[in-house]
């Protein structure tokens, strides 16, 4: 049976920790591992934003649920991730429907758009992390993955600690955290998997 895993990364083309990802699917997918790893670029290209009118928050909600399901997540933090604001402009969650305005996923170019979100109600001590935030995507899924007790994996974009890097809403987890990369025999830079086998049970 495949183990699903949520990888949580910055998808910055340019300064983005893709690499890290790509490296990750590569091992997920031989025959020995058969891990499933779901990241925020397969959700953010399926059948939520399908949608013309996807909002933010409908894509948190995805998020959440592909969470939800899986047993695992893995949080890749680069050297811009604390500065990451993508998914943080919904003002719902402090004002009224009739003052809110938000651009649908995909579509900037044209425009904003009124608010759909008739009701706010906080979320119970057993319920998702609330989709109506004004969190950025990458907060807002480390929030849902704690609120679940998932188990939290997180690797720097590096061949170092970075502590510096995390971002404030991840403290605690400095000691925990570890670097991804590591230079083999040949001082080639390659994936270092010793931690996430571990924690994974492999």
């Amino acid at each position: 049976m495949r183990k699903q895993v949520y990888i949580s990364a910055d998808y910055d083309w340019l300064n983005g920790d893709r690499d890290v990802v790509d490296e990750l699917n590569k091992w997920g997918g031989d025959n020995l591992h058969t891990i499933n790893f779901i990241d925020m670029s397969k959700v953010s290209s399926g059948s939520v934003t399908k949608s013309n009118d996807c909002r933010i928050c409908d894509l948190k909600a995805e998020f959440n649920r592909q969470i939800n399901a899986s047993s695992a997540v893995i949080f890749v933090v680069g050297d811009m991730t604390g500065s990451r604001t993508a998914g943080s402009k919904c003002e719902r969650v402090s004002k009224d429907q009739s003052q809110c305005f938000c651009t649908p996923y995909k579509q900037n170019t044209n425009g904003t758009k009124a608010c759909t979100v008739f009701n706010t109600s906080t979320p119970g001590e057993n319920d998702d992390f609330g989709y109506i935030n004004s969190c950025s995507y990458l907060r807002h899924e480390f929030e849902q993955a704690k609120k679940k007790k998932k188990m939290i994996i997180i690797v720097h974009n590096s061949t170092r600690k970075e502590a510096s890097w995390l971002p404030a809403y991840m403290s605690g987890y400095e000691n925990s955290a570890k670097p991804f990369w590591k230079y083999d025999s040949y001082g080639r830079k390659v994936g270092d998997y010793g931690y996430i086998k571990e924690v994974l049970g492999f």
